[in-house]
């Protein structure tokens, strides 16, 4: 695959409560389903790796932007995202956003042609949902929108 070249902090380090335990509970989770042990390593790696094929999707996108751009930009890019997202699922396909790309930036500028002053924000795995695919049915879970949002005014 390449050595390790984050393109950008993905989280902070370390990561605190409740995000840390939210985001192992979606890791372990998604190794149960694929009857992965949480000792196995070689195991936990080939289920990590099903990312770089775009779990077998026969499109793959990637997102990138000026490397100048600031805050405003990426969330413009997040929503053009999920308007992608929106579409293909309108038209009866899934996606399913990528973000394992992103730590081997160095390789996907020289492989794709990337240029420097672009930042890749993310890969899209595009197509028609595999039902029998572990990874699909894996269910995450949410807090209620009351724990973590403030609701003002009538």
């Amino acid at each position: 695959m390449g050595a390790r070249s984050d393109e950008y902090a993905y989280m902070p380090s370390p990561l605190k409560e409740p995000y840390l335990s939210r985001r192992r509970r979606v890791g372990f989770d998604l190794y149960r389903l694929h009857q992965v042990a949480r000792e196995d390593v070689a195991g936990r790696k080939r289920v990590m790796l099903r990312n770089f094929e775009f779990f077998d999707a026969p499109v793959g996108l990637f997102f990138t932007m000026d490397r100048d751009l600031l805050l405003g930009s990426w969330l413009d890019c997040g929503m053009f995202m999920q308007n992608v997202m929106i579409l293909a699922r309108a038209h009866g396909l899934e996606t399913c956003p990528q973000q394992a790309w992103c730590e081997y930036g160095a390789l996907l500028h020289s492989e794709l042609s990337i240029p420097d002053d672009e930042i890749i924000l993310s890969g899209m795995a595009l197509g028609i949902a595999d039902e029998h695919a572990p990874e699909n049915s894996l269910t995450t879970e949410r807090q209620a929108p009351q724990e973590f949002t403030t609701f003002r005014g009538t």
